[in-house]
């Protein structure tokens, strides 16, 4: 039986490390899903990569929308931990998953009658947008499944067994990339076998997350799986989830726009019109390599911090906020040097087409220069999560994603081709990255004079 861990005392580092790699192989484990239908897909044409990404930007929402109740959970329990509440903390965990199901279910209704006509907006051939549509039908019996799984993962985040989530998203991950060859190919399903591949997968990480929750590891004493809302409890949960869900939200608004200037930055370049959208779908994958690894570590300090913050021991907030710093700024070197020495090469192991990985190679050569800021964004987002302030990193996040539009238009206007859609993306996250450290320096020295009236009130 597991047992919630208190993360106010002991090694800081150990702990962001001992959380932060079991989230970082969910989170490679997530990223495999879509790269095993990618790659799959990759050998039937660019064409499939299309649909399948035109699609991914719906499913890329939801997963946004999705954090209302993730980050939600990650914070309100990791706080009632912090507090020594665990009543506190079961009544947040049932809060969360009984409103993921509500919200997942809202939103496949929503898609399935609005599916077409959001296509319809990327200026895509027929044929292409009718099976984006097919794959969309049949993934979306899955998003209950999807959010239900991440609002309990957020839970044994924020209990410090982050093990179990990533011990589960393994066996999906396995089931998917069985079923993907075999449905894809083996019986000549197509694209539609990916999505049933997934939907499957989905279905089965959620069934081992119950039995977890309910039958073997009974955190907090037992958690019901669906409840009757308090808004006493929702209000808090929406306070801190709905600005990071509307941060992720709106940035995948600003991708939809993007894709459709790509797809005329496209034949500008000399390219088909479905390469702009096949490189900005597939290569933002490929940048999860990086992106990914440091949102692990990110999630890590979120939980840290809650606890932390909530018992009042800021100095070990801040120290979890400095090693995190300098984990991500590893990983975004790494990322700078793969992306642009070796972008090309490997976008061709996901789309062997040469129109497709000559476009692709152009795009991740160009974020790779961003990495090391995206990486101090993410990382101060953590930061921010923990101590319940979501509103700071989501007016960065907006304000920098949004300024790609005009940036997109200006270029496309001009006539300058693909890769100024792709500068477009890196200057604006060089901004962000910019303007969180220092909204990150100001909440350091609050929190530091927090501490030193803490030490004088001891001393008194």
């Amino acid at each position: 039986m597991a047992q919630a861990k208190n993360l106010t005392t002991g090694n800081i580092r150990k702990q962001l490390v001992g959380i932060a790699l079991p989230i970082m192989g969910t989170s490679f484990i997530q990223m495999a899903y879509s790269f095993t239908d990618m790659a799959w897909l990759g050998r039937l044409g660019s064409e499939a990569v299309a649909s399948v990404g035109v699609a991914s930007v719906l499913l890329w929402l939801a997963n946004s929308i999705s954090n209302v109740n993730k980050t939600g959970s990650e914070v309100t329990v990791g706080q009632s931990l912090g507090l020594e509440d665990k009543k506190m903390a079961a009544t947040y965990a049932s809060h969360n998953i009984t409103m993921s199901l509500y919200i997942s279910v809202t939103l496949a209704i929503i898609y399935a009658i609005f599916g077409r006509n959001i296509f319809g907006f990327y200026l895509l051939p027929k044929e292409v947008e009718d099976v984006a549509v097919n794959y969309l039908r049949i993934v979306l019996f899955g998003l209950p499944s999807l959010f239900a799984s991440l609002a309990i993962s957020g839970i044994y985040n924020a209990s410090g067994l982050s093990k179990i989530p990533f011990q589960i998203s393994a066996v999906g991950l396995v089931l998917n990339m069985i079923l993907d060859p075999l449905l894809i190919f083996v019986f000549k399903m197509g694209v539609e076998g990916a999505a049933w591949a997934t939907l499957l997968s989905q279905t089965l990480v959620l069934a081992l997350f119950v039995y977890r929750l309910k039958y073997k590891d009974h955190l907090f004493g037992g958690i019901a799986l669906f409840t009757s809302l308090k808004w006493k409890y929702s209000k808090k949960i929406l306070s801190i989830g709905l600005p990071v869900a509307v941060l992720n939200s709106l940035f995948v608004f600003v991708n939809i726009f993007m894709g459709r200037e790509a797809s005329a930055a496209a034949v500008q370049s000399g390219f088909a019109s479905h390469i702009g959208v096949a490189t900005l779908t597939t290569g933002g994958q490929l940048e999860a390599i990086t992106w990914n690894t440091s949102q692990g570590f990110a999630t890590a300090l979120s939980s840290v911090v809650a606890q932390n913050f909530a018992a009042r021991k800021y100095r070990r907030v801040l120290d979890a906020y400095k090693y995190t710093l300098l984990y991500t700024s590893i990983f975004g070197v790494f990322g700078t040097l793969l992306f642009v020495f070796w972008g090309t090469n490997l976008f061709g192991l996901i789309v062997p087409e040469k129109m497709a990985y000559i476009a692709g190679g152009s795009y991740l050569r160009i974020i790779g220069y961003s990495q090391l800021f995206q990486m101090c964004e993410i990382a101060t987002q953590g930061l921010f999560y923990g101590v319940g302030k979501s509103v700071p990193p989501a007016i960065i996040s907006i304000t920098g994603n949004y300024l790609r539009i005009p940036m997109a238009i200006y270029f496309v206007g001009l006539g300058l081709g693909l890769d100024f859609i792709w500068w477009a993306i890196a200057i604006s996250t060089m901004m962000k990255g910019t303007g969180a450290a220092i909204w990150a320096f100001r909440l350091r020295r609050s929190l530091l004079r927090a501490e030193a009236a803490n030490i004088l009130q001891k001393g008194q």
